[in-house]
């Protein structure tokens, strides 16, 4: 499990695309995650949130492959998760000196995946970027960059697509484009794990939320289950509530 991806996997036929059980992961006496369990539908909309440090980034690099977990198994539904798994992360690197639609079309090219011109200009008008395509990558405002970076984490059309607190920075405009762009995937089938710190933007997406404190699950479910199980008004006020020992 030293590269992207690279974890446990087969076609199988099921009920989820992503199963994760027990994951475990120490910093020397530290314990980052303590037995996380994972699991994701076709079509759902996952929340994932926590307060900074509670373990959620480990969790999800452990589930993509980016680190070992000391136990616990990752389990995704394809042989090869790799061409049918899409991530973005808080910064993503794009190529110097190309341009939008030119970053756009060479990732695709990683995936095998052949964009036409028709494609890209759809892709970038679905990510707010129609009138970008021309401009080099790296002198796109940070909003801009946000937006590139799950252009291109679509280019192969994703099964599951995995997004690290995807509206951040974005101007309001922008946020409800994006809103709405996951909605859009979400009906068509794909599912979608995504990290945030807006109580808001988590209670207008996810089907499901996944509060992770201290390294642990410590609440899941709907948004209206959890918030009726906790007698909370809201969910922020539910955030603040589960998360206020740790903080």
């Amino acid at each position: 499990m030293n590269t992207l991806l690279e974890v446990k996997s087969h076609e199988k036929h099921h009920e989820h695309l992503l199963e994760a059980h027990g994951l475990v992961k120490r910093y020397g006496n530290r314990l980052a995650v303590d037995g996380i369990d994972l699991v994701v539908a076709p079509g759902e909309v996952v929340a994932i949130i926590g307060p900074n440090g509670a373990g959620k980034s480990t969790t999800l690099e452990m589930i993509l492959g980016l680190r070992t977990p000391d136990s616990g198994e990752v389990v995704f539904w394809c042989d090869q998760p790799r061409r049918q798994v899409g991530v973005q992360l808080q910064t993503t690197p794009f190529f110097r000196g190309l341009t939008v639609a030119e970053n756009m079309t060479l990732v695709a090219h990683f995936y095998g995946v052949r964009l036409t011109h028709q494609k890209v200009t759809a892709l970038l008008e679905r990510c707010g970027l129609a009138e970008a395509a021309r401009t080099e990558a790296a002198r796109l405002s940070g909003g801009q960059q946000k937006r590139l970076a799950i252009a291109l984490a679509l280019v192969h059309q994703p099964h599951l697509l995995f997004l690290d607190e995807p509206t951040a920075a974005l101007d309001p405009r922008a946020r409800r484009e994006i809103r709405e762009l996951v909605r859009t995937l979400a009906t068509n089938g794909t599912a979608i794990v995504f990290t945030s710190h807006d109580m808001e933007e988590v209670g207008k997406l996810a089907n499901r939320l996944v509060l992770i404190v201290s390294g642990h699950v410590r609440a899941e479910g709907t948004p209206a289950d959890l918030l009726a199980r906790f007698g909370a008004s809201s969910l922020e006020d539910l955030y603040l509530n589960l998360t206020q020992e740790e903080e």
